[in-house]
């Protein structure tokens, strides 16, 4: 199992960076792991999405997977993968979860995203080696991006 958690803080409050999160075509500008995306539903703090997912360092198609995500508003985001049928494959070779946490400060919101994944069978000797290098500094970079997108536009 691969986890990291990177914290940023944004000048801006958590339910802004909460919603930013919860809407997955705006989010994927600044998250090269969400690839095209076929659908998105939203029902209140609970936001389903489909998309090619890429993991840095990994080469090849994209494979889809569904993404549930449910936001605690003011708090968090968390993120799992609805159980089979919606994500068979990725189901059987993989476990994901991720978060993103919101803390209020002094100097705006310290936001922790948490990225945990792991992999089953032959796929872990590939994948798992590949994203202990990759997967740290693509998330860094994600969280730049989300603060200066959020500091940018503080609507």
């Amino acid at each position: 199992m691969i986890e990291v958690q990177v914290t940023e803080t944004i000048q801006c409050p958590p339910d802004r960076v909460l919603e930013f999160v919860m809407d997955p075509r705006a989010y994927a500008a600044v998250d090269r792991k969400i690839g095209a995306i076929d659908w998105v539903r939203r029902d209140g703090d609970v936001t389903e999405f489909r998309f090619g997912s890429k993991l840095p360092g990994i080469p090849g198609p994209a494979a889809k997977v569904v993404s549930r995500m449910t936001r605690t508003p003011g708090e968090r985001v968390d993120v799992r993968l609805p159980p089979i049928p919606a994500n068979r494959l990725a189901n059987l070779v993989s476990e994901f979860s991720a978060s993103w946490v919101c803390v209020p400060s002094g100097e705006g919101t310290a936001v922790t995203r948490t990225l945990r994944c792991g992999f089953k069978g032959p796929v872990k000797w590939f994948a798992e080696p590949v994203l202990r290098r990759t997967l740290r500094p693509d998330v860094e970079d994600e969280m730049r991006q989300a603060k200066a997108a959020l500091e940018a536009d503080p609507s």
